[in-house]
This record gives structure tokens, sequence and C-alpha cells, in this order.
């Protein structure tokens, strides 16, 4: 019987056997593993695979029944492998795909903690890394060598939003032998299903949306059946583990994925449009907007879009923009977002690029929209508006 993804969420990973008469599945807390005796305990070593006994490190029920519920969420997937975070889900899918003498190509508006390993581990091991303008599509093409061995992509660009044309890129890559990854964190499966689209390895930074409270670090990859081996074998030989607590509160926030994207799509669709009638707004970058770059391609290959945009300010300067953030009430201002409460950033592009440029009119702010009220939010952010004039009328300091 088919399945549509809201169906999926609730049942995913609920399997009699590790569930017994329990809705959700227990948190499992162990290490040790019993085993009745030594026969039991030889053939235990040599299994190794989600539901098979052996020790802590390699899983109970409760890691087991996340895993695969997002494996059930990506068309085409073998499995999933969990992680302590996002970047801990990036760096080790990475490690699974390349070697010393191997070239890298990194889109040029990858999150910065992306770069900054590239640019660190990589580089110390002997891996080349290129950056590439997520715009190119097809065009990447040009740009891979005889040592290039795999394609790292992130639609949406985590800071100023630009969609890649994932199928072409895909379609260069398998005529050429050459693995693609994908951090899909902005759009979940749920918006944008990766394996299904020909991505080898799908990566979440499940502290975002799955968890979708603020109260647990997990990551995720999902792969292909040609890479899933690989991808297990370099996890564990590198003892990565999440706690049986935090694979809990990521199934619980699983199970309500689908309601929220939905609110957060809504309240967020709402501001953009809003603040791109405002004259102290030069651009939204949201790819649900015509103005958008990449919004083309949105449309094709979304179902939706989720919380988090960036909005350029029209002139002004850091001064400005912090009076503009620091008095804003329903909105935190901290790191990562995916969580119910509002946040907001300020964020310098242009910094993080090397294959591209940012140039903007002003200083940019990146919000991510969570479930309060979209009117409440407005008035918050309007109020922030009444504070940047403020500030620019101000004389200057002697």
């Amino acid at each position: 019987m088919s399945r549509r993804d809201e169906t999926k969420l609730v049942e995913g990973g609920r399997r009699p056997e590790w569930t017994g008469p329990i809705v959700n599945p227990p948190v499992h807390r162990a290490s040790t593993i019993l085993f009745d005796d030594c026969a039991s305990l030889k053939a235990g070593a040599g299994r190794n695979a989600d539901g098979e006994w052996h020790y802590g490190r390699r899983g109970t029920p409760t890691q087991w029944a996340l895993a695969d519920a997002l494996t059930q969420l990506e068309p085409g997937a073998e499995g999933t492998m969990l992680y302590p975070s996002g970047v801990a889900a990036i760096s080790i899918a990475l490690l699974s795909v390349l070697k010393a003498g191997d070239e890298l190509l990194m889109v040029d508006s990858t999150y910065e903690p992306t770069r900054v390993f590239c640019r660190n581990v990589l580089a110390e091991m002997g891996v080349t890394t290129r950056f590439y303008d997520p715009t190119i599509g097809a065009g990447i093409s040009d740009l891979i060598g005889d040592r290039t061995a795999a394609i790292f992509l992130e639609s949406p660009g985590s800071l100023t939003f630009e969609v890649q044309d994932v199928p072409a890129i895909v379609a260069v890559a398998k005529e050429r032998g050459i693995v693609t990854l994908l951090d899909n964190t902005w759009a979940t499966p749920l918006l944008f299903p990766a394996i299904e689209k020909g991505i080898d390895l799908t990566i979440l930074a499940c502290t975002k949306y799955v968890v979708g409270h603020s109260d647990a670090m997990l990551g995720s990859v999902t792969t292909t059946a040609a890479h899933h081996a690989r991808l297990r074998r370099t996890t564990q030989l590198f003892g990565q583990h999440v706690a049986p607590d935090d694979a809990y509160l990521g199934l619980r926030g699983l199970r309500t994925l689908a309601v929220r994207m939905k609110a957060h799509e809504e309240g967020a669709l709402k501001i953009a449009r809003w603040l791109e009638g405002r004259p102290e707004v030069a651009r939204v970058l949201h790819p649900a907007l015509p103005s958008c770059p990449g919004h083309d391609v949105w449309v094709r290959d979304f179902k939706g879009s989720s919380g988090l945009f960036t909005f350029v300010l029209n002139g002004g300067d850091a001064v400005g923009r912090a009076a503009f953030i620091d008095g804003l009430t329903h909105f935190g201002i901290g790191y990562s977002w995916g969580g119910y409460e509002s946040l907001a950033l300020p964020i310098e592009p242009a910094t993080a690029r090397s294959a591209t440029r940012w140039e903007a009119e002003g200083p940019a702010i990146r919000l991510h929209i969570g479930l309060e009220h979209p009117d409440d939010l407005i008035s918050d952010l309007e109020q922030g508006f009444a504070r940047i004039k403020t500030v620019l009328a101000k004389p200057p300091a002697k």
C-alpha cells in the first residue's frame, strides 16, 4: 500500500520488534549488550546492520527507529546513518567518498563550517577543493578534471539562497562517474526528495527542522545502495554515535515535521512579501519569490519552501543593522534555525566566498520564521525599521 509523506512521518521506524505495544520507541540507554553464550557473542560481531545487537555504539532500537524513518522518506534510498551534529554528518560523508589526491567540487554558497572543513581537514589529507558558482548548472562539466571524485551541492545556499540545478549537475556527474552529495537541510526530503532526484548521499542537519525544538544536536546521511556500506564503515571507524535521548528527540520532532513545515512556509512567505514592499529593503532572497536567483528551478524541482531566508537593507551600515536586530522582541539572536522560535542573524556573505563575489546594496539579515503569528513578527520588524531611521538621523559622535 502506498503511503504519503505525512503517513511515513507518523509510522516510520515503529517496527513491532522495536516498540512492542508502545506507540513511541523507548529510549534504550546502553553500552554493553549481553549475549547468552560465546557463540552468540561471536555471531553478533559478524553482523553489522541496524536491528542487529552488538554494542551500544552500533545502536539500539531508539537510533534504528530514527534512521529507518528517515530512510523511508527518501524513495530509492538504502539506509541512513546518524551523527551527533550536522557538521559531523557533512564531514563523515565527505571522508567516505574522498581520498588523498582527489579533487572535490564544492558549491561557493555552502554552509561556512563545510568550507572550513575543506580548507583544513581535507587539505591536510591531500584533497583539493575547488569552489564553483552555485548557478553553474550543466556548465560544471567544464570544471571536471581527471582527479574530480565528488561534487558537493547545497540548494538553496544557507545565506544567499541561490537554487542549484540539481538534475543538470547530477546528469553530468553520472556521465563522468562522479559522486554527488547534497546538504538538503533547508528543504528536507519533504520538499526535495534528493535520492529520487539522483543524489548519491543526502545530508541533513537534523538539529534544524527534524528536531524542531532547539533542544538537541543531530545529523544524518541517507545514501543509495552503492554508497551505504562505505559510509557505514567510515562512520564506525570514526566512532560516530548519537545518544539515544537525542535520537528520541529527533523521532519526536519528525512526527510533526509536515505540519510545522507548512506553518514555517506560510509565515515566511507572508513576511518575505511584506519585506519586498518596504522602501528600506533592497532585496529579499527567498526561493519562492520570482525575484530570487534560481526561482524557476525552485518552481520546477521543489514541493514548497521553508522558513529561512535573507533580506538586504537598502543602504545603511552595521550600526543601523545592529539597532534593527537588537531591539526585536519576538526574534532571538543566535545561530542555527528550524526551531519553533524566530531568529534574526546579521550575516556577511562576502567573507565566505571565493569563486563568486557577493555585492549588496547594504547589510544583510537572515531570518528564520518560527511558529509565532506572522502579524506579530511583522509588527516587530516594522519597529525595527523605525529604529534604523532613528539611528541614521543621529549626528555622528564627536
